[in-house]
């Protein structure tokens, strides 16, 4: 293959995207952060929304760039993507992205780069799946360079119909150790994390080990850390009074961020979420005992989801803000790779957008009914 001769290696800035840069900029020693395509190679990371805007910006690119792409979306739509970049990291990129620019850049096989796919003579490639990594192997954050939160869990052995996250990094939780997360906490004033179940951590995402949770929090700076908060958050069925006990005395906040996605039994069971209405009241009235204030995801026009549905979800939204909780509500998005990929959204009953909108106005309520 020929050998790309430039050193100028450059990651595209978004704002939503600063995770993976952060945990991806130090394993390639000289690598930048642009606002615009440059010269050279050009690593972009992107989800769906916002996909079209990007594959745009590279198609009407006037510079002299190989492209990159990983994130949930390109790993999803491998094929989309090659229409616009040269190279696809599918999945995990932090042994991948390295060696696909060493090779590059040195030549090689590119084919022999497992996990990534590319085009040869109008056929896609696909190089083959590579293994798990450990997460203490690779860094959270490069503290000369970036401060980010840090993400102490991959993996989720749930099956919802709606997330990428399993397809994205497989069904198996993995942790970073306690040693690794407490080296890279020194670093930051509010301690935050990425998670897709902070109340799981240190377990098998099913069983709850609260045991592990507090040898974590008792090892991080006291009152600087914010566990179960955005960008993490927690599955109803583990809230418990323990590790609610164990986030009042540790951690400094005074919130809690649970994703229930629906007051309905019926989409909860349709959509594999794994957990019932029930457990969404009894978690939320476990938050406000012990003084938190419970904010609660919803779903609302999940495929299949009738007029019925919603009013039951609306039912719930109506106990939760009576009760102090607060809510965080979206409008269903079919993300490529997930069983519902395909699947249009179901239509808003005009009822509950109008009741969504009232609580909206008076704060109760945020995400897709207000600007909050």
């Amino acid at each position: 293959m020929e050998i790309i001769k430039t050193n100028s290696i450059n990651f595209r800035y978004f704002k939503k995207n600063m995770q993976s840069i952060a945990v991806l900029l130090p394993l390639l020693p000289g690598a930048d952060i642009s606002k615009e395509p440059r010269d050279g190679i050009m690593i972009y990371s992107l989800s769906s929304p916002q996909a079209q805007s990007i594959f745009r910006e590279v198609k009407h690119s006037k510079t002299n760039s190989i492209f990159i792409a990983g994130g949930p979306h390109p790993s999803a739509r491998p094929e989309e993507t090659l229409q616009y970049f040269d190279y696809v990291v599918v999945g995990e990129g932090e042994e991948t992205l390295p060696e696909l620019i060493h090779v590059l850049q040195n030549g090689g096989d590119i084919s022999s780069v497992k996990g990534i796919a590319f085009n040869k003579n109008d056929m896609i490639v696909f190089t083959g799946k590579r293994d798990d990594i450990d997460l203490d192997r690779y860094p959270a954050f490069d503290p000369d360079i970036m401060y980010s939160t840090i993400e102490i869990t991959r993996g989720c052995p749930f099956n919802c119909s709606y997330c990428s996250t399993p397809q994205l990094f497989g069904h198996r939780m993995r942790h970073r150790s306690i040693d690794a997360i407490t080296r890279y906490a020194q670093f930051l004033v509010d301690v935050r994390f990425t998670s897709p179940n902070a109340f799981a951590y240190g377990s098998d995402g099913r069983h709850p080990r609260p045991e592990k949770v507090e040898a974590l929090l008792k090892a991080l700076p006291y009152k600087r850390a914010f566990f179960g908060t955005f960008p993490s958050e927690v599955r109803p069925e583990f809230i418990s009074d323990r590790l609610l006990e164990l986030v009042s005395e540790y951690c400094a906040n005074t919130t809690l961020n649970m994703g229930g996605q629906s007051g309905s039994q019926r989409m909860l069971d349709m959509i594999n979420r794994g957990h019932t209405v029930e457990d969404i009241i009894s978690g939320a009235e476990k938050c406000l005992r012990h003084g938190f204030t419970p904010v609660v995801d919803f779903i609302f026009g999940i495929p299949h989801e009738t007029e019925d549905d919603q009013h039951e979800t609306l039912k719930l939204i109506k106990w939760l803000t009576g009760k102090g909780a607060k809510v965080h509500s979206h409008y269903f998005m079919p993300l490529p790779g997930t069983p519902l990929a395909n699947l249009a959204p179901a239509p808003l009953s005009r009822q509950v957008e109008k009741v969504m909108g009232e609580l909206a106005l008076h704060g109760k309520v945020t995400g897709i009914w207000s600007k909050a």
